[in-house]
């Protein structure tokens, strides 16, 4: 198989693990831990770093088997690694670093356009660029997008800023229009809290429950952490993450506007580092309203969890390259994303879609109104 030449936004704890694990790979081999050690032939060890992009002045410059240590990140040196000959760039600031955040990443003062990134993004031959930047950078995501569609690489949103799931239809146009593909919105994690609460209310269903009311809140000692204790910066946050619960569910939308569900962030916990902690609650009836209640508690590596789930949605992202596909492939987002441009009933279906679409079984269909954005 070829290779697939990837851009890095954000170079932070994500990144990290991303690039530890490929690297690893190409040095020994299959790694544990993958969901899919090959997808329609490819490998992580096909994956190439053609460009990375961040805005703390401590990272730019730095060739990115550097940059990954450097600043505030805290995800674990796994081994020695030799550069790679690709060299941070500054990316634009807009809103991806909040007020309260400065010190952390000590975003850099230059003035840098979209173009600037098309450019690079052009000139590096980069294919796919990845979205990891903190959460409630919705104009810095955007501007990103745009420069992914100038540069003509598909793009990976794994932030709950809606691209691929824009409810206005104006992000899936520019990239069908533009013949590229667009996955996301928001990453689940490869045995994360969404993921586990999406199967519990989904079984829970299945099996002839009614939940009545669930919550999930997570805790961790990360910068993504920190970032999200300012409420404003959480909207889509909170959206995405219930969503994907609440798209289990009959009639879904009915416990948003009854106040029956909360789930999102919930406070930063500075010695837990990586560690992402989270309970779940939910609460139900049975056959004659017998009470059914669960009481949960997860503890996970945050962003191992992230890097397995991206590993794969990189070689998809490659897979709908290679088949032509364009727009939002709402297979693949169905499975790996907590806001896709087309939800499913479960993550069972959600596998089902995407063993076939892997197999070629299924060809991508665009979410059901692609047709009135091209009219």
């Amino acid at each position: 198989m070829g290779k697939i030449r990837v851009g890095l936004i954000g170079i932070g704890n994500c990144a990290s693990a991303i690039v530890q694990s490929v690297l690893l790979s190409k040095k020994k081999g299959i790694i544990e831990g993958l969901l899919y050690p090959e997808i329609a032939g490819y490998k992580i060890s096909d994956i190439e770093f053609t460009l990375a992009i961040d805005v703390d002045r401590r990272k730019i410059g730095k060739d990115l088997t550097q940059a990954i240590f450097e600043g505030s990140n805290i995800f674990p040196k796994l081994d020695d690694y030799s550069p790679i000959g690709v060299t941070v760039q500054p990316g634009p600031v807009l809103d991806g670093v909040a007020e309260h955040m400065e010190a952390y990443f000590q975003p850099h003062d230059m003035k840098i356009e979209i173009d600037d990134i098309a450019r690079l993004v052009k000139d590096t031959e980069t294919e796919i660029l990845v979205n990891m930047i903190p959460v409630g950078s919705e104009q810095a995501t955007r501007a990103y997008a745009e420069a992914a569609i100038r540069g003509g690489a598909a793009f990976i949103n794994g932030i709950p800023v809606f691209i691929a799931s824009d409810p206005t239809g104006y992000w899936p146009k520019r990239f069908f229009d533009a013949g590229l593909p667009v996955l996301g919105d928001d990453v689940k994690g490869q045995f994360g809290a969404t993921i586990l609460h999406s199967a519990l209310t989904s079984l829970m269903r299945d099996r002839g429950i009614i939940v009545e009311e669930t919550y999930q809140l997570n805790v961790g000692g990360n910068t993504d952490f920190l970032n999200m204790k300012m409420e404003e910066r959480l909207s889509s946050k909170r959206i995405s993450k219930t969503k994907a619960v609440t798209a289990t569910l009959d009639n879904g939308d009915r416990y948003i506007y009854d106040g029956k569900v909360r789930i999102g962030p919930s406070d930063y916990v500075p010695f837990l580092g990586n560690t992402k902690v989270a309970y779940i609650y939910i609460k139900g009836r049975s056959l004659l309203g017998f009470p059914v209640e669960l009481d949960i508690k997860l503890k996970v590596d945050d962003k191992s969890m992230f890097a397995a789930v991206m590993l794969d949605v990189i070689r998809l992202a490659k897979l709908s390259l290679d088949r032509g596909l364009r727009g939002p492939i709402h297979e693949a987002s169905a499975y790996y994303f907590k806001h896709p441009p087309k939800p499913v009933r479960s993550p069972l279906e959600a596998r089902i879609l995407l063993e076939q679409f892997i197999t070629g079984k299924q060809r991508n269909t665009v979410i059901e109104n692609i047709v009135s954005y091209t009219q």
